[in-house]
């Protein structure tokens, strides 16, 4: 299914839940709104879903309009955060029950429950009752509940939310195998960055109702549009009314601002730096352990950042003085991000032996 959405509003009194919000989604893509909470992520949703119904604006599946039209009847599926599974039936049963609503053929629902129940992994299950699950389990079976009347749409609100870490990843994964062999169009709702970028093939940054940006996830990592998208995706310093950092010509913006992301930073003895003329003094504050590296906390100057050491590298401690080199930073005002590179990294002065 292909979705349009033009010009949507939402608001709950004074809360503006979606500000004019336009968007195109192919069919058979895997998208994720991604966002903070209280953004508005689940109102859009709901408003796909006809859960609840627009102040204005347009939505249209395959071109068809739907405003108006009732969920039953727009060909989707809805796979909530607390999976809502019907707790006195089976897993068979709650795996049926839209085509049993339909009043389909038991035939055709046993073959399509069987097929579902295979392509879940869930064989061996299909007698048990909700609380005899696993959290994973029971959002396998609604996913499968979800996609029995084999709709055009899958709409997931925060489908990891309820379950732990370890599982959260196993069925991230499972996620993205089966919406790739079923090949429909499904949106989810997280406010995790991991998560998103790991499942989607394009993000939608939802913020105060705003989509401010939609692209795939690398495209949105390394060029963000907006400040906030700058400032929200990845982990970031931001700097206020900056000036004097080695490298940099700033541009003449009224109150301009920067987000130095903690791979944009060389931290080290001054024999490691690529381009040691390019490096600050600054003193090292902290050092968080991060599984696969090392996170320094770093003062220079009247600035706090933040930079990654690899494990092989010698070891930091709270107190040391470092050399550090900015290698890049993002600037930006209230309209737009822009990247700027260290000159003397570019192209260094010469030293001379």
């Amino acid at each position: 299914m292909h979705i349009t959405v033009n010009q949507l509003q939402k608001s709950f009194g004074d809360y503006e839940a979606a500000r004019q919000i336009s968007f195109d989604i192919e069919k058979g893509k895997l998208i994720g709104l991604l966002g903070p909470s209280g953004g508005g992520k689940t109102t859009i949703l709901r408003m796909l879903a006809g859960l609840e119904e627009p102040d204005s604006g347009d939505i249209l599946f395959n071109g068809v309009h739907v405003n108006g039209l009732p969920p039953q009847k727009r060909e989707i599926g809805f796979v909530f955060q607390n999976y809502a599974l019907f707790k006195h039936m089976t897993v068979f049963d709650n795996i049926a029950f839209g085509l049993t609503i339909q009043k389909q053929r038991k035939a055709d629902i046993h073959n399509r429950v069987r097929e579902l129940i295979e392509l879940t992994g869930l064989s061996g299950l299909e007698n048990r009752l909700p609380h005899q699950l696993s959290g994973g389990q029971r959002q396998r079976v609604a996913f499968a509940r979800a996609l029995a009347p084999q709709p055009q749409l899958l709409l997931l609100d925060e489908p990891f939310a309820a379950i732990d870490a370890k599982v959260r990843r196993e069925l991230r994964s499972w996620l993205r195998e089966m919406i790739d062999r079923v090949k429909i169009t499904t949106i989810f709702v997280t406010h995790d960055q991991e998560e998103a970028v790991e499942v989607a093939d394009e993000i939608m940054i939802i913020h105060e109702g705003r989509l401010e940006q939609k692209g795939s996830p690398i495209a949105i990592y390394q060029h963000p549009q907006t400040p906030f998208v700058a400032g929200f995706v990845g982990e970031s310093s931001p700097l206020d009314r900056f000036t004097g950092l080695r490298g940099f010509d700033y541009p003449e913006w009224h109150d301009a601002k920067a987000i130095i992301r903690p791979e944009f930073v060389e931290i080290g003895g001054k024999n490691e730096l690529s381009v040691p003329s390019a490096a600050e003094l600054g003193i090292v504050k902290h050092v968080y352990f991060r599984g696969s590296n090392w996170q320094v906390e770093v003062q220079v100057g009247q600035y706090q950042l933040y930079a990654y050491r690899g494990l092989d590298q010698v070891p930091l401690f709270p107190g040391d003085q470092v050399h550090v080199c900015i290698d890049r930073l993002y600037v930006f005002d209230h309209e737009k991000t822009t990247l700027l590179v260290n000159k003397q990294k570019t192209d260094p002065l010469p030293v001379y032996i």
